[in-house]
């Protein structure tokens, strides 16, 4: 089982057909873990640096990078492909991706990622 999160939601038209549809990017998302930058430095020197750079990534200098984004699964439905899933999807949405025997199930996750 994987945690995956709605990224994306595109409309697009078949180009066979030129009936619309949907395209729907799913991603998997790992929480980083926090390296340790500062530890040949004193502790109040760390503490210093830390909160410097965390004033920087409130001002947007600095990405905040906490989540690692792994492209997971893409799909391109038609209206009524779409309409079949009954599950209407929203970015940012969680998902649970069990792969088994063969087969995709999404079922909506009750937790965050």
């Amino acid at each position: 089982m994987v945690k995956v999160r709605v990224y994306r939601i595109i409309s697009v038209n078949d180009p066979e057909t030129g009936q619309p549809g949907k395209q729907i990017e799913l991603v998997e998302v790992r929480s980083r873990p926090t390296p340790q930058l500062f530890s040949g430095i004193g502790e109040d020197e760390a503490k210093l640096v830390k909160g410097i750079m965390g004033q920087f990534q409130q001002m947007g200098i600095f990405p905040v990078g906490r989540e690692i984004v792994i492209p997971k699964i893409t799909l391109f439905l038609t209206e009524a492909e779409y309409d079949l899933l009954a599950t209407r999807f929203e970015v940012n949405d969680t998902f649970e991706l069990l792969i088994k025997d063969g087969a995709f199930m999404l079922k909506r996750s009750t937790e965050g990622v």
